[in-house]
């Protein structure tokens, strides 16, 4: 198979760069070549939003296309129309994002999408931005030949937003931690490797339409996710765990403060935790264990010196260390334990 995959240098696409070359693919990269190019991959340069900026993709063909653009929709109209006829499918990393708010619980593929998107739209806001570049693969390389990948919550290797390498760094530092509950609240996501190998398997299988791309929901908990960092960085940190309306109350940011997490029982964890996924996990997606994406990051954080990258368009997650210390110090949070390898967390 010969992949073109636009990015591929950091976080998903180096995971579809990296799955497909695994898989013995002929792999092209395209982009601006910021960021090293993974290894075995053949690189063009251009820059999608500059003039002319495609014109290094004006010859070649592909079997599959994975584009992972969260920028203006126009980007990836005018990519797909230029691949049009050289690309067998088109497959579109977009994001449960793309639903309207506030999305039900077990929400599927069904769900109205929000308004207003557009796949000639200039740079709006990220749920409109991400649908109208559905609307372009789509437009471009029609129903039957294009993936609308709707991903939720993203974590693993490469890590660029800095989500769950924030909280690895956080309880390395050891001491009390503030750890938002309840303990057993569910969570879900995808490990980024999951992910790409799906996205990969959808070219092969000739997969088309939108699929929620995440774990079931309850895959892990908060607790079964805070513990494994305890117990990958081998830290001397005491979980602290406290009740949602008391980290709210301190005016503690659910999601970019306290990363991963939002409160019980509201519509942001209707929204991001409870995305009805069996059509993805039917058709090939299967995800690993919540242990294995927490040590193989913090290997990986360790490997490249503790500093993860970050996106310049997303806000830094954490928590300001004083008024984590300040929460604590006020009666905050219920000192808990951390269970043996292979124990629950519930």
């Amino acid at each position: 198979m010969r992949l073109l995959a636009l990015g591929g240098s950091e976080f998903v696409g180096r995971a579809v760069a990296e799955a497909a070359l695994g898989r013995g693919w002929e792999v092209t990269v395209f982009n601006r070549g910021r960021q090293p190019a993974v290894p075995g991959t053949h690189r063009l340069l251009g820059d999608r939003t500059a003039p002319e900026g495609l014109a290094a993709l004006t010859r070649g063909e592909w079997d599959a296309v994975v584009d992972t653009w969260s920028a203006a929709p126009r980007a990836v109209r005018d990519t797909a129309r230029l691949l049009r006829g050289r690309a067998g499918r088109y497959v579109y990393v977009s994001s449960c994002s793309v639903y309207a708010w506030p999305q039900p619980v077990g929400y599927a593929e069904d769900t109205p999408p929000v308004e207003g998107a557009s796949a000639d739209a200039e740079r709006t806001d990220y749920a409109r931005d991400k649908r109208g570049g559905e609307l372009a693969a789509q437009a471009e390389f029609g129903a039957e030949h294009s993936v609308l990948a709707r991903c939720g919550l993203i974590l693993g290797p490469y890590e660029n937003v800095g989500r769950l390498p924030w909280w690895l760094t956080r309880i390395a530092r050891g001491g009390p931690v503030l750890a938002p509950g309840p303990r057993d609240l569910p969570l879900q996501y995808v490990d980024v490797r999951d992910l790409a190998e799906w996205l990969l398997g959808s070219a092969e299988r000739e997969l088309s339409g939108p699929y929620n791309l995440a774990s079931a929901p309850g895959h892990t908990t908060t607790g079964e996710l805070l513990e494994a960092c305890v117990r990958a960085t081998g830290a001397a940190a005491e979980l602290r765990w406290t009740d949602p309306d008391v980290v709210l109350g301190a005016g503690i940011e659910p999601w970019t403060q306290l990363p991963v997490w939002v409160p019980p029982d509201s519509d942001m964890h209707d929204s991001m935790h409870t995305g009805d996924t069996s059509r993805a996990r039917a058709t090939g997606l299967d995800c690993r264990p919540v242990a294995e994406t927490v040590a193989d990051t913090w290997s990986w954080l360790r490997g490249i010196g503790g500093t993860p990258p970050r996106r310049p368009d997303r806000p830094v997650p954490g928590l300001d260390p004083a008024v984590e210390a300040r929460v604590l110090a006020a009666g905050g949070g219920v000192p808990g334990t951390t269970p043996a390898q292979g124990d629950s967390a519930q």
